[in-house]
Formats: structure tokens, C-alpha cells, sequence
């Protein structure tokens, strides 16, 4: 497995027969700095993770011995734990950790700025796509959020008990179910989202929009394809990164902004408007606190408001 990992690490593919990749044994082979690697450590991780369920399988069925699940996993149970971490529970419990592994970067994502967002709005040419910026830079949905909504899901009115729904004030429900145009919510949980009256009017301009393009019929998904066929039809989540790419290339900004800088964005915005972390978790639809704290980028001025707010030492 040390050995496959290098090969994965630094031999390249070629492109043979059309989209069929084929390995070769002609590629040079290049060790040391200065050269580039072929595959990085999250697809390397991936492929390893895909031939151990391969081996474990083989194992399973008889067509490989016992002994390969000691060179792919290291085998432990929870008599080697610490008694606090083996629980209330004394039955003896076995666990793998995958002895090949990569350890991954982390990346940060930073947060689109305002005038980021703004220059791409004002680029947009209709009312759909003004409302997907607003979708993800302002109420803060990711991509697969957005596109995953229901005209049902979104109540604008100041009181929506008429319609059977106990919440006050205008708010989106973010429900993660199975949807036909692959759209799928990150968050496990439903919950309530607000929106405020510049969201409100985006949805008033685009709902006048859908109706004089399609009439009452179309898909019950909120965003649909107006100007493409098939009219009337579900957008994929991947129509928002191209949206992105054009918004991106019409505001001529100086790099690129994806759609989850957005929600960094609305994130970041909400505190440093003040509100605090559980509040910002609550809003991203995030289970707990902490999954919160990469959402929070704070803004230049407030990081020099709190050093001037520090007094100057004195001798008393």
C-alpha cells in the first residue's frame, strides 16, 4: 500500500480511446521537489478508501485471507482505552483505523466581500439570478440548499398561520429530502430560516417573472430553467456554479468568488452585526457551535475597534 500511494502520488495518466483513462507503464516517474504531484492527498485518500472496502469484501466472500485486514487496518477494541472513553457500557467493542492514510491540508474558505456581492448582483440580467445571490450570500443557503427548495417552502407573509405554519415573520423551510434534480441538503435537521424584506422583494420580482415566462405551470421547485430547455424544469445545484462563473466574468472581479464564499459571507455579515455564535450556528442550520466558527471571517474594522478599545496602560 506505501508503494501504490507513491505510484498514485507521482505517476500521471494518459487519455486513450475517448473519456477512457488508461495507466501506463511509459510515464517518467519524477521523486523530489520541485516536482508537481499528480493526484493530492484528499483523491489519493479516496481511491485508498475504495480498495480497502475492495480487500474487506474479498475477505468477507473468502477470496483473500484473514491476515490482509492486519496490513490495511490497525484492529483494536476498547480495552485499551482510557475508562472514561470506553462508556457505561462494558461489553468489549472492536474498532479499525485505516493504517494508509494521508494527512489532508485544511483549507480555509474565505468569505466573498460585500462589494464582491454586490458587483455580481448588479451583473445579473433577471430576476432568477438575483435571487440566487441573495439566496446564498444573504440568507446564507449552500448551492444544494437553494436549488433543493420548494415553492412550498417559502412563507412571505408576516403570519403564516392561515397556511398551517406557527412561524412568525417571513422565513424559507430548509428541508433536506431526496430530489429529482440531485439538490441535497448538508444538514440532517429541517429547520426555519428568516428572511428579511430585501429577500422578500427578490422572490415578489421573480415569482412576476416565472408567471409571465411559464403561466402557472412549471416544476413545484422554487428555482427552475426559464431561459433553457427543458422550460419549466428543476435547476441541478451545478447551474449555480455556472451562474457563478458568468457573474464572476461580467463583474470583472479580480478572482474568483464560488458559491459557498457567499455563505462564508453571510455568516461573517450576521456577526459582525452582533449576533452571537449560537445565533449564527442556529442561521447556518449548523448541529453544534463550534461548526459555526470557520463561517466567521471578522471584518478589518471591527478587528481595530476591539485593539482601540483597549485603554492605555497607566502607574496608579
Amino acid at each position: 500500500m506505501g508503494l501504490f500511494i507513491l505510484w498514485l502520488k507521482w505517476t500521471p495518466t494518459r487519455r486513450q480511446g475517448g473519456d477512457v483513462h488508461a495507466y501506463t507503464g511509459d510515464s517518467t516517474v519524477v521523486f523530489g521537489p520541485g516536482s508537481e504531484t499528480v493526484r493530492k492527498e484528499r483523491r489519493i485518500n479516496a481511491v485508498l478508501t475504495a480498495v480497502r472496502g475492495l480487500l474487506a469484501y474479498a475477505v468477507s466472500v473468502g477470496e483473500a485471507p484473514q491476515w490482509v485486514l492486519g496490513q490495511i487496518y490497525e484492529l483494536g477494541d476498547t480495552a485499551d482505552l482510557p475508562l472514561e472513553a470506553q462508556g457505561e457500557d462494558s461489553r468489549l467493542h472492536y474498532r479499525l483505523g485505516a493504517r494508509h492514510r494521508l494527512q489532508e491540508p485544511e483549507t480555509e474558505v474565505d468569505r466573498a466581500s460585500d462589494e464582491e456581492l454586490v458587483s455580481m448582483f448588479l451583473s445579473c440580467r433577471n430576476a432568477r439570478d438575483r435571487l440566487i445571490v441573495l439566496l446564498l450570500g444573504r440568507v446564507g443557503l449552500r448551492r444544494g440548499q437553494a436549488a433543493g427548495l420548494h415553492r412550498s417552502d417559502s412563507h412571505l407573509l408576516p403570519d403564516s398561520r392561515a397556511l398551517g405554519c406557527r412561524h412568525a415573520g417571513a422565513h424559507l423551510h430548509v428541508v433536506r429530502r431526496q430530489n429529482q434534480n440531485g439538490a441535497w441538503s448538508k444538514s440532517r435537521k429541517e429547520w426555519v430560516q428568516p428572511i428579511d424584506f430585501l429577500v422578500v422583494q427578490a422572490f415578489d420580482q421573480y415569482f412576476d417573472e416565472r408567471y409571465e415566462l411559464l403561466g402557472s405551470g412549471g416544476s413545484d421547485f422554487l428555482l427552475v430553467n426559464l431561459f433553457r430547455e427543458p422550460l419549466g424544469e428543476p435547476m441541478p445545484p451545478d447551474a449555480i456554479n455556472e451562474l457563478y462563473n458568468e457573474l464572476n466574468r461580467r463583474a470583472g472581479l479580480s478572482r474568483k468568488v464560488a458559491p459557498h464564499m457567499s455563505r462564508h459571507a453571510a455568516g461573517s455579515n450576521w456577526a459582525d452585526a452582533g449576533a452571537t455564535l449560537d445565533e449564527v450556528q442556529a442561521l447556518l442550520g449548523q448541529k453544534h457551535p463550534e461548526s459555526a466558527r470557520p463561517y466567521l471571517h471578522p471584518a478589518a474594522e471591527r478587528l481595530r475597534n476591539a485593539v482601540e478599545r483597549v485603554p492605555s496602560p497607566r502607574v496608579r
